[in-house]
């Protein structure tokens, strides 16, 4: 196995190429510097794992080039909106139902559930346990938490709003 190459010798044989690549592949100089110092701290973290030193530069290249397909993939699912331009496509909550919800009473709500539905909202929304925890503990597929939070979560939404349009809730 190969000695790893000095850090301060890769960065300065590498940051200008790499660089250059980062900048015609996201035409911003921010986002490539970005790209480059991620890629850096990646082999900081990870480098000496490479056996065969002599590919150095296609890691660095290849790693490079990974973050930045990642970048775009995360672009593309959180994309970013102006609030004042979205206006039109956010749900309507008129002001009095928030400012009535109290969690006392949700947790109470959630008493009138089914326990199908009420265990997975519970352990997701109060107890902050993941999709793979819930199915863990309720031995239950993946799938099938999904799926019963999705609609435990709009049974208790039309219990509260029934709550709030019955005045049955204090303030």
């Amino acid at each position: 196995m190969d000695e790893s190459p000095d850090f301060e010798n890769l960065v300065a044989n590498y940051y200008e190429p790499l660089y250059r690549f980062a900048f015609s592949l996201a035409r911003d100089e921010a986002d490539a510097c970005d790209l480059v110092q991620q890629t850096f701290y990646i082999w900081a973290a990870k480098g000496h794992q490479l056996r065969d030193t002599s590919r150095v530069k296609t890691w660095l290249f290849t790693t490079l080039y990974r973050e930045f397909l990642e970048s775009r993939r995360r672009q593309t699912r959180f994309q970013h909106v102006e609030l004042e331009t979205a206006a039109d496509e956010l749900p309507l909550a008129p002001p009095v139902s928030a400012s009535r919800l109290d969690t006392a009473h949700v947790v109470e709500t959630l008493t009138q559930m089914d326990e199908t539905y009420r265990a997975p909202v519970t352990l997701f929304y109060l107890q902050d346990c993941s999709y793979n925890e819930i199915a863990e503990i309720l031995q239950v597929p993946l799938g099938t938490v999904k799926s019963r939070l999705s609609r435990g979560l709009a049974h208790l939404q039309q219990l509260l709003a029934r709550d709030i349009a019955a005045g049955g809730q204090s303030a």
